[in-house]
């Protein structure tokens, strides 16, 4: 899930928590939680793509750091 995708649910989560009535499709589906659950996933998203999106570019140096030093023989 990239960044995108994360944002969107927040976005999603906070229309459904803030701005719609907890009960409007009766008292089996309760929007606010359903909101909440959206702004959970959506911020463990963003956190996650920020997490993994700093990895991955230190491995791609790590690599071309290695094959400066040492070129492959001809």
């Amino acid at each position: 899930m990239g960044v995108g995708v994360s944002i969107f649910f927040l976005t999603l989560g906070a229309i459904l928590y803030f701005a719609i009535e907890p009960d409007v499709f009766g008292t089996s589906v309760h929007m606010d939680r359903v909101g909440l659950i959206f702004m959970i996933v959506g911020g463990v998203g963003v956190l996650l793509s920020i997490f993994m999106g700093s990895r991955r570019g230190q491995t791609s140096e790590e690599r071309l750091a290695r094959r400066e030093i040492n070129p492959p023989d001809l």
